[in-house]
């Protein structure tokens, strides 16, 4: 059996794309950046799918290969409402068919309710308009969609206990949020697990990790970090980031004790106890 190709996202198929057609045109990388009025290099990431040209940037590659618009009218579907890091990560999100999640500060963004999102926006942006803010929480929420299928992607969520003590929104925006993830739980659509901080030290005390796991390519990881994200197919990293994640599930508690300090957390929150 042949090793499995990673997963490829939409922006790497049209780069892929953009570089046949350049190919069968005649011309190189730096003829094509001369008639697009752009670097040869910056040619080369929008071929690898690491950038996206702008409109008009598409709509002189398409005078350029004699495409007729093809890649202007592409591009249209590409444009992401998500930061530069986090675009393609979106995008495999909704290839996986396993996705385990660790998140060590803050609930992950599949799973936040709207009162806890729009409070994480506000905390990291001293200005916005609410319109601003709408528009957030709506891009934020609109990532729950994958749990609205019943079985796919399996999902596995381990959470730092750090997670559920810390009060973001306000006590009943996190009892909600929290309820919530232990209703998701209880449902069969996420594993839960929760590191509590009795553990100590443990694999994943560094990073947000989310392992992705596809049906015809190759696994992924993803770690995250202040305004900035990295996106790994290399194996050996991979199969780090899964050992680690493995580690760390090996000191969590039960699915049954994560429930209940989960609902326990939400109505301590609830009655101000925290």
């Amino acid at each position: 059996m042949s090793e499995r190709q990673k997963p490829r996202t939409q922006r790497e198929k049209y780069g892929e794309e953009l570089r046949l057609r350049r190919t069968a045109a005649g011309l190189t990388q730096e003829e094509l950046g001369e008639l697009v009025v752009c670097s040869p290099t910056l040619i080369s990431h929008f071929e690898a799918g690491r950038r996206l040209p702008k409109p008009d940037d598409a709509r002189r590659v398409d005078r350029a290969l004699k495409t007729d618009g093809f890649f202007e009218r592409w591009l249209e579907d590409l444009e992401s409402k998500y930061t530069d890091h986090f675009a393609a990560v979106a995008e495999l999100e909704q290839q996986a068919t396993v996705i385990h999640q660790f998140a060590l500060s803050l609930v992950p963004g599949v799973l936040q309710t709207d009162g806890y999102a729009r409070a994480l926006f506000c905390a990291y942006r001293p200005n916005f308009t609410p319109e601003e803010l709408d528009e957030f929480v709506v891009i934020r929420t609109k990532r729950r969609r994958i749990l609205d299928g019943p079985s796919q992607p399996v999902f596995w969520t381990l959470l730092d206990e750090a997670v559920l003590r810390r009060r973001v929104g306000g006590p009943q925006a996190m009892a909600e949020q929290l309820h919530k993830i232990a209703d998701l739980a209880e449902a069969g659509r996420l594993r839960l697990h929760v590191l509590p901080y009795g553990v100590g030290a443990h694999a994943l005390m560094q990073s947000l990790l989310t392992l992705m796991t596809f049906e015809d390519s190759a696994p992924v990881a993803y770690v995250e970090g202040f305004m900035t994200g990295n996106l790994m197919d290399d194996p050996a990293l991979v199969s780090a980031c899964q050992t680690a994640y493995a580690l760390a599930l090996s000191d969590a508690l039960s699915q049954q004790e994560s429930l209940a300090l989960v609902r326990a957390a939400a109505e301590e929150h609830a009655h101000g106890q925290q």
